[in-house]
């Protein structure tokens, strides 16, 4: 089977999360790692393009896994690490990949960098446990670790874990061409004045994405148009014409006002 993270072109290299636990399915924990992986990924030229969030069940794992190793460059799982029996993403990777999982003795050595030899029972070394194959991803925070196996990487749902994790395995991936991402604000200009010259603009920029965006701020509405983009003289092209759009709107607007 030839690897994903090879099989992309050379300038998209793309990525999903995998979000596993009943606890954010439930509302009981709220989510703060996508948006910060998302960030992240966009920083290094990764284009997040799926979120799937799935309960602590190793049928739906095994499934989502194998449908997203398969789509995206990478994918990156939250979640279900720990030392208690509902964390079974290690065993739920091991069986996508359709290999044997174990205790692994570097995981071992991490841990009794912080465990003393006669604490590290049984619960605790649940965490050693890492498929056949895998590179260790590092835990600056409680030393146990994380694991990449062919293009998934495993971390943890804690942010400050997840962070140091995302932080250590960042060097051994792939990067593509970064987003250029353009803002122009139209500031109490309705959105129903420019969706039809917007969608006119977009369809001839189809290289580009244009987003509206609108807010409740101050006691105003406001409206931010952004455009992304890889290639700089189309997004330059793209912002050229929306603010075109939104300078004529505006001077319109000051003409009528009484």
């Amino acid at each position: 089977m030839s690897d994903p993270a090879q099989a992309q072109p050379s300038d998209a290299v793309t990525a999903a999360i995998l979000v596993i636990g009943d606890e954010i399915l439930s509302g009981r924990t709220k989510d703060k790692n996508i948006g910060y992986i998302a960030d992240y990924l966009t920083n290094l030229g990764i284009d997040l393009e799926e979120v799937r969030i799935v309960p602590d069940v190793e049928a739906e794992i095994v499934a989502a896994l194998n449908a997203l190793r398969t789509r995206y460059t990478y994918v990156f799982t939250t979640g279900g690490i720990g030392p208690t029996h509902d964390d079974i993403t290690a065993d739920s990777v091991a069986k996508a990949f359709g290999v044997p999982i174990g205790e692994d003795p570097r995981a071992i050595e991490l841990l009794l960098q912080r465990i003393k030899p006669e604490d590290l029972n049984e619960a605790r070394r649940r965490m050693a446990r890492i498929p056949e194959g895998a590179s260790l991803v590092q835990n600056a925070v409680s030393k146990a670790p994380g694991f990449m196996l062919g293009n998934v990487i495993v971390m943890a749902g804690v942010p400050s874990i997840m962070q140091t994790m995302l932080d250590d395995v960042a060097p051994r991936l792939r990067s593509g061409a970064k987003m250029i991402i353009e803002s122009i604000e139209a500031a109490g200009i309705p959105e129903g004045a420019y969706a039809a010259p917007l969608g006119e603009i977009a369809a001839q920029n189809a290289s580009v994405s244009i987003g509206s965006y609108p807010s409740f701020r101050e006691g105003t509405f406001h409206n931010q148009i952004v455009v992304r983009g890889k290639d700089a003289a189309a997004v330059a092209t793209a912002k050229a014409a929306v603010l075109e759009i939104v300078e004529r709107l505006q001077a319109e607007r000051r003409v009528t006002k009484p």
